[in-house]
């Protein structure tokens, strides 16, 4: 029996389908081998770096050993000596405030020659009031009284012929009487009339409006071409320019001050950090309304102080010795102040001090630290209770 071409044909292609399959999934085996080979080369490099890694920080941090958390300078408190002060607020004031008016009135304001700001000497003319009229009234009494003399002068004569012939009998009693009060009435008109001169050469005199001491121009009212009046305010000005200070102070504190003794001003927009004057005087009395006194306190010249300013100071009493911390060492927590004092172990410890007196960028501590502590200087705001510092320079 002759074999069938057509299932041998047949047969040869499944075979060689199924070859084909096979060689398929080899070739796919084969991939995924490599492919897992490849995993797992690089998750044994990656464990070995972690390896190396974890022995690294072994080596350089031991087990059990604390990191510090911050680097810090440790110093100790230094014990100064200190002002004692008073503190105190109140104005600027001028130690006396001239009233410069005018004497005659009535008369136009001819010229000004002091402005507000002006620095003045005694005597110095300020402004000067229109004296023609004046004048004129001067002269004529200068002859009123020259008419006077002249009449005394013929009374004189006439009571002097009445006194040789008194005795004579040539003339009657009532008229040697009338001759003698004639020289009297004479007498006085002439003193009337170099009375009234004086008047005059006064009021002349008052046309010149003059300095009566040294100082500074603090306000000007005189006005040219304007009519002064008798008592009318021109000018005012602060006597030899001096300002004092008028400190108010509670009674228990006025009874600590004493005149001479230092005080302190700082003064608003100032270039200087402060001014320091001198106590002139006590008040005698308090003010019933805010109980407090005032204390006067002398400016010295050329101070950046004027009148009229708010100052806060302080009346230096004595020194006393204070220990003291620079104010980057406090912190203030919940309206407390503490500071972090440094261990033998290194570890920080929260301390709760009583500060004082505030002196520059430095606190007083009153109570709370001792002496010899060792105290964190700066950064105590990132510090807690118990933190291990690794001290610096």
């Amino acid at each position: 029996m002759q074999p069938d071409p057509t299932s041998s044909k047949t047969s040869l292609v499944a075979y060689d389908s199924q070859t084909a399959d096979d060689r398929r999934t080899d070739r796919w085996h084969h991939r995924g081998w490599w492919i897992a080979a490849t995993a797992a080369v690089g998750l044994l490099a990656a464990l070995g770096l972690f390896a190396r890694s974890g022995l690294a920080q072994s080596e350089a941090a031991p087990a059990g050993s604390p990191r510090p958390s911050l680097t810090v300078q440790a110093i100790a408190p230094e014990a100064q000596d200190w002002p004692v002060s008073v503190a105190a607020n109140g104005s600027v004031k001028a130690w006396q405030e001239v009233i410069i008016g005018a004497e005659v009135g009535g008369y136009r304001i001819a010229e000004v020659t002091a402005q507000v700001g002006d620095r003045v000497r005694k005597g110095q003319l300020l402004a000067r009031i229109a004296s023609d009229t004046i004048e004129a009234e001067l002269a004529q009494s200068v002859a009123a009284a020259a008419e006077a003399a002249a009449q005394l002068e013929e009374a004189g004569l006439n009571a002097a012929r009445a006194r040789s012939l008194a005795d004579s009998g040539a003339l009657s009693t009532q008229q040697v009487q009338q001759y003698l009060t004639a020289e009297q009435t004479a007498r006085a008109r002439l003193d009337s009339a170099r009375a009234r001169v004086q008047a005059d050469e006064l009021r002349l005199k008052h046309t010149q409006i003059l300095a009566p001491d040294h100082g500074v121009i603090s306000a000007r009212r005189a006005t040219v071409g304007s009519l002064a009046q008798q008592g009318q305010e021109l000018f005012q000005m602060i006597r030899q320019e001096r300002l004092e200070w008028h400190a108010e102070v509670t009674a228990e504190e006025l009874s600590r001050v004493r005149p001479g003794m230092p005080a302190r001003l700082t003064i608003a927009g100032a270039e200087a950090s402060a001014v320091v004057g001198q106590v002139r005087a006590l008040a005698p009395t308090l003010d019933p309304q805010t109980r407090l006194a005032v204390v006067y306190v002398d400016v010295p010249l050329g101070s950046p102080a004027r009148a009229g300013m708010f100052a806060r100071g302080e009346i230096v009493l004595g020194q006393r010795t204070a220990l003291s911390l620079p104010q980057s060492a406090v912190l203030l927590r919940d309206g407390f102040a503490y500071v972090f004092t440094v261990g033998a172990d290194n570890r920080v410890t929260q301390t709760k001090v009583t500060t004082g007196r505030r002196n520059g960028d430095r606190v007083e501590v009153l109570s709370g630290l001792s002496p010899q502590a060792r105290v964190v200087a700066g950064s105590v705001a990132f510090l807690s209770d118990g933190d291990l510092v690794k001290l610096g320079s």
